[in-house]
């Protein structure tokens, strides 16, 4: 996972614990599960756009000609 052993993920978990504590860490992850889930749904939603403009543009250039 990302080159990291297993011993590099024990001293990171060890850091962010000592960073951010226990009672912090659900806070942080359901944080960070929240903006992955919009930046995924705005991702969709950009590639639905595109799409429908390049339909639209499609369809002009279609009656144009």
């Amino acid at each position: 996972m990302f080159g990291l052993g297993m011993g590099e993920l024990v001293i990171l978990l060890v850091v962010v614990l000592l960073l951010f504590g226990g009672k912090k860490l659900p806070q942080l992850g359901r944080a960070l599960g929240t903006s992955i889930n919009q930046f995924k749904d705005g991702l969709k939603e950009g590639k639905e756009n595109q799409n429908t403009a390049d339909a639209n543009l499609e369809d002009k250039t279609d009656k144009d000609a």
